[in-house]
């Protein structure tokens, strides 16, 4: 009997899975995978145990406490305030860069003409090198001061909202300006790895839509967009995690107070990147083992928020490029 296709694909890749620099690849590739969740695990079981060393001698709920005293006589601290200020800005952040983000994307890959397309990535690129005090000392320096004049813009006209009420005097030292620095310093990102998934579209499924008498938009609203919707996903939740975990420039920018208000242009709130780069140095062993505690409850944020992004891309198949 003659042996079939499927017979001579299997016989030649057992043969090649022989192969001494095939066995080595795939031992490193698996070594390279097991040491990565060595490491995750070594992190978190760190943090963990620093972290219940703190929270068992915290006289306050660490969830609920507006305070954050670890040197006091009891020692009194909470995340309270530094969670809505670390998701209320990340969230502006992301209100603001994605769709500008998806709009310098487009524009970038089926709308300049090749001779500007070229320069205007590099220029995005550039951006995404900048060191993040670079932003920081931007923002508190030129952002703050010219922001005055919007806060009290959004004041007058939008106060009615209560989220836009300035009930306090002052600079611009707020989340909403953190939420603005922030969307500036993830655009990059967002837009590098966005920009890329549209450019991996079908040309064949866009010359098709050309034919067929679309217009330039609909061919982006039936084949570039649908093809790229993972990508925009990932890219968005490799700009919330830099927005979450964002040190220096929030901590350059922001007057840090351990109040939750709901008026986003007062001054004052927290994040937990800004509070720990602020009290590590003058804190105690104690006291940085509530920093560390903290940082547990970011780790979890992050963990968390890359989850619900592969389960939302894996759980429909339209979500991913090959199904465009």
């Amino acid at each position: 009997m003659a042996t079939t296709t499927p017979d001579i694909q299997r016989s030649r890749s057992a043969k090649s899975a022989t192969r001494p620099g095939d066995r080595v690849f795939r031992g490193l590739s698996r070594g390279s995978g097991i040491t990565l969740l060595v490491i995750m695990a070594a992190i978190a079981v760190f943090l963990s145990y620093r972290a219940v060393l703190a929270v068992s001698k915290d006289s306050g709920n660490f969830f609920t406490t507006f305070e954050w005293n670890p040197a006091g006589s009891p020692p009194v601290f909470g995340i309270a305030v530094l969670a809505f200020g670390t998701v209320v800005s990340s969230v502006i952040a992301m209100a603001i860069a994605v769709p500008v983000a998806i709009g310098i994307a487009l524009f970038i890959s089926h709308y300049a003409p090749r001779k500007l397309a070229k320069p205007l990535a590099y220029v995005v690129d550039l951006l995404a090198a900048v060191p993040s005090i670079i932003y920081g000392l931007w923002g508190a320096i030129f952002l703050v001061p010219y922001l005055d004049g919007l806060n009290k813009w959004l004041d007058q006209y939008f106060g009615w909202t209560y989220i836009f009420d300035k009930a306090q005097d002052g600079l611009a030292r707020n989340l909403f300006t953190v939420g603005i620095l922030l969307a500036i310093m993830i655009l990059p990102i967002i837009t590098n790895v966005t920009r890329e998934v549209f450019l991996q579209a079908p040309k064949t499924h866009e010359e098709a839509a050309l034919a067929l008498g679309a217009t330039r938009w609909e061919v982006i609203r039936m084949a570039v967009l649908p093809f790229g919707r993972s990508g925009i996903i990932s890219a968005s939740m490799l700009g919330l995690g830099r927005a979450l975990g964002e040190t220096m420039a929030v901590a350059v920018v922001l007057s840090p107070s351990f109040v939750i208000s709901g008026h986003l242009l007062d001054p004052g709130g927290g994040t937990f990147a800004q509070n720990i780069a602020a009290k590590f140095n003058e804190a105690n062993e104690f006291g940085r083992d509530a920093l560390i505690a903290s940082g547990l409850v970011l780790f979890a944020i992050t963990l968390l928020v890359n989850g619900a992004a592969r389960w939302i891309i894996g759980r429909r198949k339209e979500y991913s490029g090959a199904a465009a």
